[in-house]
């Protein structure tokens, strides 16, 4: 038999709907709303969602099954998930199973039924807000909405970082070694890097400067993650010592936080942030638009940039910086995602420009 859930928002408004996935009596996060019409499995991997409750918009979820190949992680870290429909007998050859036995697997609740649509509309206008999924009927008094108000995610990069730092070699003939410092890193991250030629260490959050250069490696990648970056004090005062090292950088979405962070900028909360794959962002250098793949809910305050720090991408809908090259190091950092799954590749070439950055610091190594 189905269970009523209800989504109750702090700001009193709640959305009365039918619960599947794991049967939890309550769980507590952020609501965030993504607008990917496909890539619901990558969305559901993405260990960038940690601590949140995400709302897909498109109106039907589940359809294409499970498939473990396109998963961005092999756990899961969003606390619950709500769609207006999900499919009980997916179609697709690929497919392992359904979302409804994948979500008990994993101890994840989700809901149905509810309106998904006025629900976006929701966060939209009062902006980001914690809710609570609870099978409690209403009415709710102010000490339970009192107590969604204080949540708080915490620790988000130490929960979804790796345990400790492990190689993963390319195919072929490894041309390049990059450190990949993992905040919470996709999958798709590592085989966009080994299938150009690079040996991956996969590094955790807890690798200091040193531990990293003494993998001697001819490039840093700094991936996504969870979370406020203004919480990650540690890893970027590490940051200030590698990006002095002169090794090129690659940074996206919290890593371009980061390192934005590390050289004197400032970070803040967005109002319900960008979260799915029709993101158009403007490259200052050329004018050529872009449809990119985001999911972040702070931004880089362009007015506090630094000298040396070069916008280099804007966001075409609200004019949020999009992108930074830094000119007095090696180093140049993304909000999007470069290499988005389920897409869209518009920007994968970013990789490229990696590739010859990593390749200019070994020729110049050379001739030391």
């Amino acid at each position: 038999m189905e269970r009523t859930v209800y989504l109750l928002l702090e700001n009193g408004k709640y959305f009365e709907g039918k619960g599947f996935g794991a049967s939890l009596d309550e769980v507590t996060g952020e609501v965030v709303f993504t607008t990917g019409m496909t890539g619901y499995l990558e969305t559901i991997t993405d260990p960038s969602y940690y601590g949140q409750i995400v709302v897909q918009t498109f109106p039907m979820i589940g359809n294409y099954g499970v498939i473990p190949q396109d998963f961005e992680n092999k756990e899961v870290y969003l606390s619950a998930y709500i769609v207006k429909e999900w499919c009980q007998d997916p179609s697709n050859f690929r497919s392992s199973g359904n979302l409804d036995t994948f979500f008990k697997e994993r101890k994840v609740p989700a809901i149905y039924g509810i309106d998904t649509r006025k629900l976006a509309k929701t966060i939209r206008e009062y902006g980001s807000m914690n809710g609570r999924l609870t099978v409690k009927k209403p009415p709710y008094g102010p000490e339970e909405l009192e107590q969604i108000r204080n949540f708080r995610i915490t620790s988000a990069v130490e929960s979804v970082t790796p345990a400790g730092c492990h190689l993963i070699k390319t195919n072929g003939k490894a041309d390049y070694r990059v450190v990949l410092w993992d905040f919470g890193a996709k999958e798709n991250i590592l085989r966009e890097l080994t299938k150009r030629g690079c040996d991956v260490y996969d590094a955790t959050a807890s690798t200091t400067a040193d531990e990293i250069l003494a993998l001697d490696p001819d490039g840093i990648m700094l991936s996504n993650g969870p979370g406020n970056p203004e919480d990650n004090a540690r890893v970027i005062e590490e940051l200030k010592k590698l990006a002095v090292a002169k090794r090129p950088i690659f940074g996206i979405c919290l890593g371009h936080q980061l390192l934005a962070i590390a050289r004197g900028a400032k970070t803040g909360k967005m109002k319900y942030g960008h979260r799915g794959a029709n993101q158009p962002v403007k490259d200052l250098e050329t004018g050529r638009i872009y449809i990119s793949s985001q999911n972040h809910g702070y931004e880089v305050l362009r007015e506090s940039l630094p000298a040396g720090a070069e916008e280099t991408f804007i966001n075409v809908n609200d004019g949020t910086c999009e992108g930074i090259t830094y000119r007095d190091i090696p180093a140049f950092t993304v909000q999007f995602h470069p290499e988005a799954c389920a897409g869209p590749k518009d920007t994968e070439e970013l990789f490229g420009r990696f590739i010859k950055m990593m390749e200019k610091y070994k020729e110049e190594a050379s001739c030391r």
